[in-house]
């Protein structure tokens, strides 16, 4: 594994990390009316807050992006996935709440899952695979999966609805980081006429607005132990089925990797539940049925 995109990663996750405390801080004063609208982009925008958390975030996507062009998708999204303890850590110093046995639990299946993942699997790059049907079925699964949510979360009166938002950006910003790997390798072999040639680049913005949209809803009406696990634990499960599925990663597959393998992405979302109910993570103060808001 390279220091060079370890460091990226994990710088990468920081700054998602405190970005999304920032945002969810500011998106739970926001309107109702906007929910799950282009509006509620409209009227963060004049949060200096929210603007703060949304420049965090814009950095560890660029950090995010490099690392993604150096290494493979199937080692990078682990590491992303560490997000979480940035999150409760800012949290925890504006909240003065201690770990605890649940904090500490957290945090260490989380290392350790994704210690297990990349030992177990040693993550290498290989052929990409050339079948368009092949690329368009899995993007299409989690683009659709996406979509199936957020309408459901949309006509639901459960009050799981941030949590179904935040699986939805998660699916989608999995597929995100799988284009962006794919417009980073077009750029290195033709720079920018390469690049804009293929549909990829457009796809990592659409994508990116639409993701934002489902997070910043979610981070609206509850709080943010309710939605930051969910995004956490789905993105990388995403990206991972993308590098595997198309983009040609190679994880090892034997019968003793493949059970660490398993085990490690079990403790990464066991170990991201765990932090995200923890008590640092800000509250909201309302959190309200989909019914509720017409």
């Amino acid at each position: 594994m390279s220091v060079l995109v370890l460091v990226l990663a994990v710088g990468a996750a920081c700054c998602l990390g405190f970005g999304f405390v920032l945002q969810q801080d500011a998106a739970r004063h926001a309107p109702l009316g906007d929910f799950l609208s282009p509006r509620l982009l409209l009227d963060l925008v004049r949060v200096p807050r929210w603007l703060a958390g949304i420049g965090l975030m814009v950095c560890g996507m660029v950090l995010g992006a490099v690392a993604l062009g150096r290494g493979e998708i199937s080692l990078v999204e682990p590491l992303l996935a560490t997000n979480l303890l940035f999150a409760l850590g800012l949290s925890r110093c504006r909240t003065k709440q201690p770990l605890g046995r649940q904090g500490w639990a957290g945090l260490a299946l989380l290392a350790g899952g994704v210690t297990a993942f990349i030992v177990a699997g040693e993550p290498r790059g290989g052929e990409a695979v050339t079948d368009p049907a092949r690329h368009w079925l899995i993007v299409g699964v989690m683009v659709g999966g996406a979509l199936l949510l957020t309408a459901y979360a949309k006509k639901s009166r459960l009050r799981a609805a941030p949590v179904l938002l935040a699986v939805a950006a998660g699916l989608l910003y999995g597929v995100q980081d799988a284009l962006t790997r794919v417009s980073g390798e077009r750029f290195s072999e033709g720079g920018f006429g390469e690049l804009f040639g293929g549909w990829q680049p457009y796809g990592v913005l659409v994508l990116g607005v639409v993701g934002l949209v489902l997070v910043q809803s979610a981070f609206e009406t509850a709080p943010l132990r309710m939605s930051l696990p969910a995004l956490t634990a789905t993105q990388p499960l995403a990206g991972i089925a993308c590098g595997v599925g198309f983009l040609g990663d190679r994880l090892r597959a034997d019968t003793g990797a493949l059970a660490w393998e398993a085990a490690g992405l079990a403790a990464i979302v066991a170990g991201v539940v765990l932090l995200g109910l923890h008590p640092a993570l800000p509250g909201a103060d309302r959190v309200l049925s989909v019914s509720a808001r017409g």
